[in-house]
């Protein structure tokens, strides 16, 4: 494992003071209005508010301060004092296209939304707008175009009763066009499990993060992407667990810690180290590197065997609950050494090393994120560690598991509650029992086909529950053009936001209030609820006053449109679920009987209540009836090959920036400040190239499709990589993927792996 002061830029430990330090800068940078410190007390606890950052779960024990540096940046940027009141518009300088020269954190730093807003195309700026009138005019361009011409997104915020009603909206409609923010980065987790543990989400519970014996992780950063992983990471070395993990960029939270909510390691600095291991392997290389720990596995159960000993494959549990076993372990002894190194960028005594901490560990999680989904072979990385973990029987018992770790609030929920595009997935009878109406059941649009039906002219019409659609796709560039020649475009904001800037012939801006204020309806302050990392649903509740009284909830905009653009029908209540969400939450419980019993009366148990999982209980809803054991056909999840002068980008996220929102310019845990216009790349690779760290230079995307992709202006940075593997900053980098370079299962774009050339300038 490299130690700390190896790093060319070192920036110490993650939490402690450097945690306190960010959270200080954001509030200085934001100003958040009256009660954004007992906002923080509240959060992720009964009758308080689930964090609007990450998934992760909340425990029923909950601590003083159940929150971290991210969840608290989150809640301050949406509490902030700065309003973008209609007026803005007024000044001469903010012209629509005025503002496309605008950072994307300068343009959250106006404030929060007052008033809906429509485009003005004759001046170019956006005008206020009256909410009947905004949404009789897009109920109007709604009805008057073809029903598969019109695409409904949601980004993974919006909470469970606003979502089934949107899928609702959109079925009612005429399509099933729902593409949601798990299409850009854990559809591969839904697709993958499903395939081989019958199961489209993590298997694990709270109680399994007390129970294991090591963490293996792949492709995750919990010190950036979900600090409060560090307290259970922490927990199982003070036990004498150990953690293992994967990563082509070394990460500090995933290095050591300093616990904040430790009075003495605050006081003394005593640091956690966290990694008993840390394996730099090359972007793409986690299937090689996988088949290497199983490969020895294998090996080891072969000499226990031979010399009559305890076997070290759980084959009572092989033979009873898998399928594919003797076709794998085939694949696992035929694999070459030489090969795997290749292929991982590891060596066999390193892979080797860690497959002795696996064999020895009774309980074992995988943890990953989208180090490994956002790959054109993404399910096959997934398909490789459940390989690894099916081994040993390490599904489905106390302290063991697979661990998917998701990055927004509720992006799970939505899917659970309806949101997809698939109708396999959804009951299509009960809503037809419910609601009196036929449902489409023709399948609908993913993100890749919606953005490959903008480029194509046939999508005119798109609604976005939250998000920041243009500019978190692929081919940013290409979509930005797409985005504007649409018919309608209607935007669910708090903020204003790059995919604002591009406004279609028709264009709205509707304001909603965030999850801390009240959402007072006719039956007083509504509850809302989501689903967190471990299918977990808990409520929250808003407490704070709303930024505007021209504001609505997700939930009543979502019923407005409706009515605007639904033809009216008995069974069809908006304005009854507006008045009262627990229409709502029975109306989901009717639908997913088995997920949400009791949906009322369980909401604000602590911790949430759990909706179960089949592969949890060693359920297997795979056609085979078994957990699937897959037989790799590449030793990489790469969709290119190596060639000269390729290399292999990594897209990534700072410690300011939560998915878009940009909070600041220091991403202290890589100990790089105040630009995002950066490359990093080995000291080997810039000397090989003839460059020197500091030279601008420009990526270029290395796929012979008739496109002209390009990132200039970048600062190249001397980091400790593996040689062949660069990266620099999500979503700037979108403009370098290519739509069609996607997970081949799941369309999910292969963001950490996109062949790009490095040139002068």
């Amino acid at each position: 494992m490299a130690d700390q002061k190896d790093l060319p830029h070192d920036s110490g430990p993650a939490g402690g003071w450097g945690s306190m330090k960010g959270i200080s800068q954001i509030f200085g940078e934001t100003w958040p209005a009256g009660g954004g410190v007992r906002s923080l007390a509240k959060m992720n606890k009964p009758k308080g508010v689930m964090c609007v950052s990450c998934a992760w779960p909340k425990p029923a024990n909950y601590s003083a301060f159940e929150f971290c540096e991210n969840g608290a940046k989150a809640t301050m940027w949406e509490l902030t004092k700065a309003r973008c009141t209609p007026a803005f518009w007024q000044d001469d300088a903010h012209t629509v296209t005025a503002l496309r020269d605008w950072k994307d954190h300068d343009l959250e730093k106006t404030g929060r939304l007052t008033h809906p807003l429509r485009y003005n195309a004759e001046t170019d700026r956006y005008v206020a707008v009256s909410w009947e009138d905004a949404f009789a005019a897009i109920g109007t361009t709604l009805q008057s175009i073809d029903r598969e011409a019109a695409v409904f997104y949601a980004s993974g915020h919006a909470g469970l009763e606003a979502s089934y009603l949107y899928a609702l909206l959109a079925r009612t409609y005429g399509n099933n066009n729902l593409p949601q923010s798990s299409n850009m980065c854990h559809e591969t987790t839904s697709v993958g499990l499903t395939k081989v543990i019958g199961s489209p989400v993590g298997t694990i519970v709270w109680d399994d993060l007390a129970e294991t014996d090591a963490f293996f992780f792949f492709g995750q950063n919990p010190g950036t992407n979900s600090p409060r992983f560090l307290h259970p990471m922490k927990d199982l070395k003070d036990r004498g667990g150990k953690i293992i993990t994967f990563n082509p960029v070394i990460e500090q939270g995933l290095v050591s810690f300093v616990d904040p909510q430790s009075p003495t390691a605050m006081l003394t600095g005593k640091e956690t180290r966290i990694s008993d291991q840390y394996h730099q392997l090359k972007a793409g290389g986690d299937v090689a590197a996988i088949l290497g720990l199983c490969k020895c596995v294998v090996e080891a159960d072969d000499a226990a065997k031979a010399a009559g000993k305890a076997e070290v494959i759980d084959h009572g549990f092989v033979k009873q609950h898998t399928t594919g076993f003797d076709e794998f372990i085939d694949s696992c002894r035929d694999a070459s050494w030489a090969e795997i190194e290749q292929e991982s960028g590891l060596t066999e005594a390193a892979l080797r090393e860690a497959g002795d901490v696996y064999i020895a560990a009774e309980k074992v999680i995988g943890v990953y994120g989208m180090g490994l989904t956002q790959h054109t072979h993404g399910a096959l990385n997934i398909a490789m560690l459940v390989n690894l973990l099916l081994l040993r029987g390490n599904i489905g018992r106390p302290g063991a598991g697979c661990c998917p770790v998701r990055g927004h609030s509720n992006v799970q929920g939505q899917r659970t509650v309806g949101i997809a595009e698939k109708v396999k997935l959804v009951p299509l009878d009960k809503l037809k029992a419910l609601f009196d109406f036929d449902p489409p059941t023709k399948d609908g649009m993913n993100i890749v086909e919606a953005v490959e039906g903008l480029f194509a002219g046939k999508v005119r019409a798109f609604v976005s529950l939250g998000g920041n659609l243009v500019r978190a796709v692929p081919d940013q560039k290409r979509m930005e053009a797409a985005w504007a020649a649409q018919d309608l475009t209607v935007m669910v904001s708090t903020k204003l936001n790059r995919s604002h800037l591009f406004p279609a012939r028709q264009a709205y801006i509707l304001p909603c209030l965030g999850r801390f204020e009240r959402d007072e309806q006719a039956t007083g302050n509504q509850s809302i609820t989501t689903e967190d990392s471990f299918s977990m649903i808990s409520a929250s509740i808003g407490h704070t006053a709303p930024v505007s009284g021209m504001v609505r909830s997700e939930l009543a905009i979502v019923t407005g449109i409706a009515k605007a653009a639904v033809a009216p029908a008995a069974g069809l209540k908006w304005d009854e679920w507006t008045a009262n969400y627990a229409l709502v939450r029975d109306l989901i419980e009717h639908t997913y009987p088995d997920d949400f019993r009791d949906y009322n009366a369980r909401m604000y148990e602590a911790g949430g209540f759990y909706r179960g999982n089949g592969a949890h209980e060693r359920i297997w809803k795979t056609p085979e009836g078994r957990a699937v054991f897959t037989t790799p056909g590449q030793l990489n999840s790469l969709g290119f090959q190596d060639a000269p002068g390729r290399y292999r980008l990594i897209t990534m996220r700072s410690n300011d920036q939560f998915n878009t929102t940009i909070y600041g310019y220091s991403d202290r845990l890589r100990g790089l400040e105040g630009s995002r216009d950066i490359v990093l790349m080995s000291p080997e690779d810039i000397e090989e190239r003839g460059f020197r760290d500091g030279q601008i230079v420009a990526l270029v995307t290395d796929v012979d499709d008739g496109q002209d992709r390009r990132l200039g202006g970048l600062t190249l940075t001397a980091y400790k990589l593996p040689r062949g593997t660069i990266a620099s900053y999500y979503p700037e980098c979108n403009v370098l993927v290519p739509i069609g370079h996607h997970d081949q299962l799941s369309k999910t774009p292969a963001s950490k792996s996109v062949p790009v050339r490095v040139e002068a300038g």
